[in-house]
């Protein structure tokens, strides 16, 4: 276990990316925390909100793999396909999915002053789940900074 550890450690693409998604996590509860004047610890592990992990986990990985192994290699391609992929999803199915939460829960509210005096589903849909294009672009902008700035070349 500590062989596997130390070598993901040497790992310039593997600690750069890792760098980036926990950078973006730490940034986007900070910047929960300034909005809302209350702590969530899902942020520091969940999905949506400002900067994107995912987008500065996949840029950062396009980026170190480019820096590494040239950008006319196949790991390159394959991880800059991934960016893209990642990053599509990001602003538009799991957006979309976040919104369509949205609509559903205020529905089942509705619905539920029918039934009972406080109004109150049980079990809401999650509705932070995809980004804005800003979220997106700044978590990018943060992935690529890191891979840049990281010291592991």
């Amino acid at each position: 276990m500590l062989q596997i550890i130390n070598q993901l450690k040497d790992n310039y693409i593997f600690m750069a990316s890792a760098l980036s998604w926990a950078t973006a996590q730490v940034l986007k509860t900070i910047i929960d925390f300034l909005i809302t004047k209350d702590f969530t610890a899902e942020r520091l592990v969940g999905a949506g909100g400002m900067p994107s992990a995912h987008s500065a986990f996949v840029s950062s990985l396009a980026v170190s793999t480019g820096r590494f192994c040239g950008l006319n290699s196949p790991e390159f391609a394959l991880a800059f396909g991934l960016a893209c992929v990642v990053i599509y999803d990001a602003m538009g199915v799991r957006r979309a999915a976040g919104e369509q939460a949205k609509v559903i829960n205020m529905l089942a509210v509705e619905l539920m002053k029918n039934y009972n005096k406080e109004g109150k589903v049980v079990n809401q849909l999650k509705e932070l789940l995809g980004h804005t294009p800003l979220e997106v672009l700044a978590g990018c902008a943060l992935g690529i900074t890191i891979a840049m700035m990281f010291k592991g070349i």
